[in-house]
């Protein structure tokens, strides 16, 4: 969302993003069915429940700030995108987004494979027991130890992303007496609508080879080139938070042109097509994303139409959704400290957390709802600014949204859509301890990443 330009620059106190809503929502009590889990309600005394269970019972047992996932909805949107897929496609859940080895189980469970970009990542993974064969290991910049342990363990591919890797893989599966399946990531020069930071397939950043001068066509032909690997597809990721296909569209085009550039000058068909995940979801009232069926069958269409076009078999389609899963099944739940109204402009509320639980608010002015959750309340509604304890005056978890005007220490407020990142990119700043991760489903909690302590803290601190 683009921003009325301030020497003091875009975070400015007085200045409100263009378009701005200026009116609250009719009753501030409702809870908005697209934006949090689907367990997620109000019961009779107005307090918000996940699986059956009071927020002020889980802030009772496991503190505030903390991370609450609800289980039943994880395991019904993988199913959801398994369903849509089908058979003939392969869904793999991107690890990036929240991976716990509990996770890593649920989508074994439900048929889901897993794409991991570190070698911690690949550890988890096969930890929880997912079949090294289900598992796609991504990564700009895969240490040789790394692509060693990937090779060895048997993962079902690699993503290359550099020259260097394709060297490196092949080496590395010809040392253990394997043939390493790869794709080829290909930076296809789409500029999808999404921040700056999570678009990935323009050509000036880090990501991929650039089908742009060549480059891709001679990637494929080292890969094809080498015993130790079995090139078996073609890698496309546009970016992330995206709701509009059309850059899926171009994208896909552009793949498919590669493929039938390889078949006219290799003589082959690869037989697999990824186009990577990115898919929206809804992180305030304003944001419309696609069911799993419609993107489905939408990436199909497209993929199918334009082999066809080029005398191609259709081949096998990949996608991999991460914050379109477990993004809209956790919420983050903070108990109010100081609260400090400034006079024609808004309150700001701080809360016990912050940056080091949520970054993506300062990294990418990402927009967050906000929902008093402790109990009902029939205030006027205010202007409000979330806001963390660290110190930063960009340390902003909503930067602005409406509450009650009767809100007071000690009440307990929470963000909806904070599945995907927040945990997996929270820090220590400020010596902050990062939260548990609750798993929450038919009436128990149970922790499946637990509060670190201040011992955790020390334990890694070896100086005297």
């Amino acid at each position: 969302m683009s921003r009325s330009a301030h020497p003091a620059g875009p975070r400015h106190g007085d200045v409100l993003p263009e378009g701005h809503y200026t009116a609250p929502a009719d009753d501030l009590n409702v809870l908005d069915e697209k934006i949090w889990s689907r367990t997620v309600r109000r019961n009779e005394a107005g307090v918000a429940t996940v699986g059956g269970i009071e927020v002020t019972r889980l802030a009772e047992e496991f503190g505030t700030p903390a991370y609450f996932l609800d289980e039943a909805d994880f395991r019904a949107r993988c199913r959801a995108w398994a369903d849509a897929f089908g058979p003939g496609a392969d869904v793999f859940y991107a690890g990036k987004a929240f991976l716990s080895r509990a996770v890593v189980r649920w989508l074994h469970e439900e048929g889901l494979n897993l794409d991991v970009c570190s070698g911690g990542e690949l550890t988890t993974a096969l930890a929880a027991g997912m079949p090294a064969e289900r598992i796609a290991f991504h990564g700009n910049n895969k240490s040789a130890g790394e692509i060693e342990r990937a090779v060895a363990a048997g993962v079902g591919r690699i993503v290359l992303d550099s020259f260097q890797e394709i060297v490196q893989v092949a080496h590395a599966a010809r040392r253990l007496g394997k043939r390493q399946p790869v794709q080829i990531r290909v930076t296809v020069g789409v500029e999808a609508h999404t921040h700056e930071f999570i678009a990935t397939a323009h050509e000036d950043q880090k990501f991929g080879i650039a089908l742009a001068g060549g480059q891709a066509a001679e990637a494929v032909r080292r890969a094809l080139g080498l015993d130790g690997l079995e090139l078996i597809g073609i890698h496309s990721h546009i970016g992330s938070q995206i709701f509009d296909m059309a850059g899926f569209e171009v994208s896909a085009r552009r793949v498919v042109g590669l493929l039938a550039d390889i078949r006219d000058e290799h003589g082959v068909e690869l037989p697999e097509i990824d186009l990577g995940g990115g898919l929206g979801i809804a992180y305030t009232a304003q944001d419309t994303p696609r069911e799993p069926y419609d993107i489905a069958k939408a990436l199909s269409d497209i993929v199918t139409r334009e082999c066809e076009s080029a005398g191609l078999r259709t081949p096998r389609i990949s996608v991999e959704p991460g914050r379109a899963i477990v993004g809209p099944t956790a919420f983050t739940l903070y108990e109010v400290g100081t609260i400090k109204p400034l006079e024609g402009l808004r309150t700001y509320v701080s809360v016990d957390g912050g940056m080091s639980d949520n970054i993506r608010t300062a990294l990418y002015d990402a927009e967050y709802s906000v929902a008093l959750v402790s109990r009902r309340s029939d205030a006027e509604a205010m202007l409000t600014r979330v806001v963390g304890k660290h110190c930063e005056s960009g340390d902003i978890v909503v930067r602005d949204a409406f509450l009650p005007a009767d809100l007071a220490p000690g009440d307990l407020i929470a963000v909806p859509a904070t599945g995907a990142y927040c945990r997996s990119m929270a820090s220590n700043y400020n010596h902050a301890l990062r939260p548990p991760v609750v798993a929450v489903g038919d009436g128990e909690a149970r922790v499946i990443v637990r509060r670190e302590t201040e011992e955790d803290l020390l334990r890694l601190d070896v100086g005297e």
